[in-house]
């Protein structure tokens, strides 16, 4: 298990390039996250949802997306609750209290969805979540040294020195620990290193000598990570492209399955600038409005930025919008949530750029598809990961075809576009048919290879700067208990 000294430490792409590491070396491996918190989901083929970052390790180690690699999924509604997902199938919407509460019971499903893994792989590599070093939060813990102790799963630390402070990073967390948290600790390795490593060897010396600690090498920076998935939305910020398209994001407070932008982000053409809080939409050729955790939520905060007075300007001057999923939603007349399923129920008015209305249901559709551009006779696939049914009179221009019916919407102008499928920037094809009738050139940019590429060489550089001989050697049978 691949535990933290904190949020954001590097852990998911540490896994995910152990995970490609193992599999070249021939071991069947499959990753695990106990808990994990992100509006960035994947689908799995059997209806359910995990975190994106999981869904990426699972690529790494040649697998399809289950259910069982992350069971227990939070889904942040507001600064206090989150929709909890328990082995892909939603529980509900607790409280941060409530969910505190609700953790002992989880640790069963946890403990039987690792199983299921273990039983199948060679190698199962667990990726904790924020750091065990919050001991406030120990009690009930399913995510770090609760599940460890109760798996049996040697732990490594991982420090990031590129935040600063990694010695105490790392020797503080050893200085918190409970006696039987801290054995449960078999090394620690430092990542992010800007610089020649072997620098920072007094460091790794002093952390070694400190904890007693054997350490497992220290991973220098890696640029090629600005080109896999992300699942942070903080990890997308890029400087614009000088020329070329522009492609302006606002960045909602709940924005999810933001994966949607990766290829645009490595399209060498296009500009594609996340507008942060408190900052006007600057001008641009396109402006997407991203999925959302809460529609009605972003909505308000859209408004309260002026965002909208920016998106009614934009229009004004001919550009064009695209939304997605929950974007798609706000794009319309309205959004109705009568039953409060995403906060308190009430009516909100949307952008009013398509005339579509949505109403706010109960059933949520989570389902890989494949289908079809009328525009430009593309191909895309995708999936679709959302709540409500959006129906209007420019439904009858539709954006998609997905199985030989109509989804999504194109109003009148075909300046502003919806639709509820994630991932079709992934298409090449469609990519390019989308961004050369925006103006662009397409670049040829084969995203799919680019991950595969990327993943190789992120394994490469784990197996140059670790000893990841030493790690896997770590793992032995699990003791579940009975």
């Amino acid at each position: 298990m691949l535990q933290g000294t904190g949020s954001n430490v590097g852990k998911s792409l540490l896994v995910a390039g152990l995970c490609r590491a193992a599999r070249r070396r021939g071991l069947s491996v499959a990753p695990f996250k106990p808990q994990n918190m992100s509006n960035n989901a994947a689908v799995t083929a059997d209806g359910g949802e995990i975190g994106r970052a999981q869904a990426l390790q699972a690529r790494a180690a040649g697998l399809a997306p289950s259910v069982h690699m992350n069971p227990v999924l939070l889904k942040p509604e507001s600064e206090t609750g989150a929709q909890v997902i328990v082995q892909g199938r939603r529980l509900g919407a607790l409280g941060a209290g409530a969910y505190g509460a609700e953790k002992p019971r989880l640790l069963a499903p946890v403990l039987e969805s690792f199983g299921r893994l273990a039983a199948t792989a060679d190698l199962v590599l667990v990726e904790g979540a924020g750091s065990p070093a919050e001991i406030n939060l120990r009690a009930g813990d399913i995510a770090n040294m609760g599940f460890a102790r109760a798996a049996a799963v040697p732990v490594v630390l991982a420090g990031d020195i590129d935040r600063g402070g990694v010695i105490a990073q790392l020797v503080g967390t050893a200085a918190v620990l409970d006696a039987a948290d801290r054995a449960m600790i078999r090394g620690f390795l430092v990542n992010r290193f800007r610089g020649d490593p072997r620098l920072f060897d007094g460091g790794y010396r002093e952390i070694a000598a400190r904890t007693g600690w054997p350490g497992f090498g220290v991973v220098p920076w890696f640029a090629g990570a600005a080109r896999l998935p992300a699942e942070d939305a903080l990890d997308l910020a890029a400087a614009p492209r000088p020329g070329g398209l522009r492609i302006a994001v606002p960045m909602l407070a709940r924005i999810a399955n933001f994966d949607d932008l990766d290829p645009l982000k490595l399209e060498p053409g296009v500009s594609l600038e996340l507008v942060p809080p408190g900052r006007a939409i600057p001008a641009a050729d396109l402006v997407i409005l991203a999925g959302t955790k809460s529609t009605r939520g972003d909505l308000a905060q859209l408004r309260a930025e002026g965002w909208d007075i920016d998106i009614a300007a934009h229009w004004r001057r001919g550009g064009r919008v695209l939304g997605l999923c929950g974007g798609y939603q706000m794009l319309g007349r309205r959004v109705a949530d009568p039953a409060g399923i995403e906060g308190a129920p009430g009516v909100s008015e949307g952008l009013g750029l398509l005339d579509v209305e949505t109403v706010m249901t109960p059933e949520k559709r989570l389902a890989e598809v494949c289908g079809r551009h009328p525009a430009s006779g593309t191909a895309v696939r995708g999936y679709e990961i959302h709540i409500g049914r959006t129906e209007g009179p420019d439904r009858a221009r539709p954006f998609l075809e997905i199985a030989g019916a109509p989804e999504g919407a194109v109003s009148p102008c075909g300046r502003a576009m919806g639709s509820y499928l994630h991932g079709l920037f992934a298409a090449d094809g469609f990519r390019g048919a989308f961004l050369a009738a925006l103006g662009g050139a397409a670049s040829g940019l084969a995203y799919e290879r680019e991950v595969e590429t990327t993943l190789d060489a992120l394994a490469d550089h784990l197996e140059a700067h670790l000893d990841v001989t030493g790690l896997f050697a770590l793992a032995a049978p699990a003791a579940l208990p009975a």
